[in-house]
């Protein structure tokens, strides 16, 4: 058996997400536990269990970038920081695999580490249903490294404003741990709202700043202070919008 080397361009590495919630993710006969990874700053290694609940066996390769965020948008860039192991994988029928992942550098760190595992179920060369497309499904799990000396916490920054016509939020993290931003709703000094996210927005990493576009009308009347209702790590909040930078 045989694999062909399947590999991402740059803009769709760029828009990758993971699944918001706790759990496993699955999808077809895959089962990915657990979604979101969370390392200690002293830990050196952590797993990812693969499991197959199809009668057939399943092929995939394993891949890890740093996750950074420049100029509002995310970013990937391939990493030996941490490495998986291994990095091609046969999981027989109705059975699981251990993926290993080894940091190869623990040096301690004031800022939260983050990284992408990119989970490919890949067909065979010699697979008839194969239409010369090697990757099948895809997933994505965010792996974070804690700041050494404690959990770490996040600092945020929010900016409602106008970008070509368009209305944008911009959220700043200035703090050393990331924020994973949830359900949101906006409201005005009349007090009407408007509804954001029902869940995941996406992620403010450490001492970084994301730009999003908002699902709201153009004529929206979201000028002046805002109350930004909001889920950040799991806990809801309820925030003021600043002055754009």
């Amino acid at each position: 058996m045989t694999l062909r080397r399947a590999f991402l361009s740059w803009p769709l590495l760029a828009v990758l997400c993971s699944a918001p919630w706790p759990g496993a993710a699955s999808a077809a006969n895959l089962q990915i536990s657990p979604v979101t990874l969370t390392m200690r700053a002293e830990q050196t290694a952590a797993g990812i269990t693969l499991q197959n609940l199809g009668e057939a066996p399943l092929f995939g390769q394993v891949r890890v970038f740093v996750w950074d965020q420049a100029n509002g948008e995310e970013a990937l860039a391939p990493t030996q920081e941490l490495v998986a192991s291994p990095p091609i994988v046969e999981i027989a029928a109705n059975s699981r695999q251990t993926i290993r992942l080894v940091r190869t550098q623990a040096a301690p760190s004031a800022q939260e580490r983050t990284y992408r595992v990119l989970i490919d179920e890949v067909g065979r060369d010699d697979d008839p249903a194969r239409s010369g497309v090697d990757i099948r499904l895809r997933y994505s799990v965010p792996v974070f490294v804690l700041p050494s000396g404690g959990p770490g916490k996040e600092t945020l920054d929010w900016q409602v404003f106008r970008k070509e016509g368009e209305w944008m939020m911009r959220i700043k993290n200035s703090g050393n741990f990331h924020a994973q931003i949830g359900s949101m709703v906006l409201a005005n000094q009349a007090g009407k709202e408007f509804a954001v996210s029902k869940g995941l927005f996406g992620y403010v990493l450490a001492g970084r700043m994301r730009e999003w576009r908002l699902p709201v009308a153009r004529d929206a009347a979201l000028e002046g202070p805002l109350a930004i209702s909001v889920t950040v790590n799991a806990k809801a909040i309820v925030a003021r919008n600043s002055t754009p930078l």
